[in-house]
């Protein structure tokens, strides 16, 4: 027993201790939020029950004990491992052609599988942002010398491309984006030249007409056209989540009615997607400003945290982390407030939904596993 409480007081003191203060506390605000919604009874016809919140809890204890397994792992040897974890994660997703479901029969996502003999359901794509960042990373960090020589730009342009594409396919936008701008921000931070950012923004404003004409569905064209004119939009089904939201989140006014009171107005996947709604309306413009307050500090905490990093593959799965988390922040609260279109990003560590709880701990293992190989974090100095 004293040799166990030694090594977890060792574990305490090597370990990135305010990072796991504000994944630790969002989660546990997010029970607290989930509770007061199945308490308020609002969401019931549409499946919100003790059992969501369980669900929660269970995925955040089962996220919490391979954050710690996977911090103890040397980020070199999870990287090297490549070929055992990405062929297993594209499978994965892959499988969700044949057997897959969704909840968009218009978008034609089919991006879960169906646990058997169970209700619930698991994400594959989440657990491919893991693999994606350590192969990337990897990537980098093997032609970190020759990033510039256009063969190589070539390949990583490939490697970032084929989860997009897969994702696209797949039906989940959404998830495709992340994908992209986890692409972006790591190459961005191995170096890539100018000259072939400024190549990529030309081409990408070159494609805007070819994505709006020949990809994106009239739905998907619609959910872009009412951000522009709202006034003109169906409030009945183009723009109904987004409509009740902000009227939703202004109703909070500055301190919010409490999350446990009654009067919630109904928001579609409040509990999810549009969680940030149900924390303006409760909480208030302050309760808001603090949670994005927190969302901000764990980003920064997981940036500033490159600067322990021994080389550049552990700078790189940090980067890689970051723009994970920041993009999905960004969007999501984007969507409550009809900034951007709907497009189905949860709000890491406060959505429910066990394949996101769990994929922002792994991801929170792989940068706790970059902080500890630090000498100084080591040897407590």
């Amino acid at each position: 027993m004293k040799k166990f409480f030694r090594s977890v007081f060792t574990y305490i003191r090597q370990t990135d201790r305010w990072l796991w203060l504000l994944c630790l506390g969002l989660s546990g605000f997010s029970v607290v939020l989930l509770t007061g919604m199945v308490h308020s009874g609002v969401w019931s016809a549409q499946g919100l029950r003790m059992r969501t919140v369980l669900v929660q809890i269970a995925a955040t204890v089962l996220g919490v004990a391979c954050a710690l397994v996977l911090s103890k792992f040397d980020y070199h040897t999870l990287a090297n491992l490549w070929k055992l974890h990405a062929p297993l994660a594209y499978l994965f997703v892959m499988s969700t052609f044949l057997i897959g479901v969704g909840a968009s029969e218009r978008l034609g996502d089919k991006s879960w599988i169906q646990i058997p003999f169970t209700s619930m359901t698991i994400q594959p794509a989440e657990f491919l942002k893991i693999s994606f960042i350590l192969t990337l990373a990897a990537h980098l960090f093997a032609v970190r010398e020759q990033i510039n020589q256009p063969l190589h730009v070539l390949a990583l342009c490939i490697h970032g491309a084929f989860p997009i594409l897969l994702i696209h396919v797949q039906g989940d936008d959404g998830t495709a984006l992340v994908f992209a701008f986890i692409f972006i921000g790591m190459v961005f931070a191995a170096g890539i030249s100018w000259k072939y950012i400024l190549a990529a923004v030309l081409a990408a404003a070159a494609a805007l007409p070819v994505l709006w004409f020949f990809v994106l569905s009239d739905f998907q064209k619609q959910r872009f056209l009412v951000l522009f004119n709202p006034e003109t939009a169906n409030v009945q089904s183009d723009y109904y989540q987004q409509h009740w939201a902000k009227l939703v989140i202004g109703s909070g006014r500055i301190w919010g009615k409490g999350i446990f009171s009654s009067g919630h107005r109904y928001v579609p996947e409040a509990y999810n997607d549009f969680i940030f709604s149900f924390i303006g309306e409760s909480l208030g413009f302050v309760g808001c400003l603090a949670v994005l307050a927190a969302l901000t500090a764990l980003c920064i905490k997981i940036l500033a945290n490159t600067h322990y990093a021994e080389d550049l593959q552990g700078r790189l799965i940090c980067v890689g982390v970051f723009s994970m988390l920041t993009c999905q922040i960004v969007v999501n609260i984007g969507m409550c407030l009809s900034l951007v279109p709907v497009i189905g990003i949860t709000l890491p560590f406060l959505s429910s939904g066990g394949s996101s709880v769990l994929t922002n701990y792994l991801a929170l293992g792989l940068v706790l596993s970059v902080y500890m190989r630090n000498p100084k974090t080591i040897f407590g100095s």
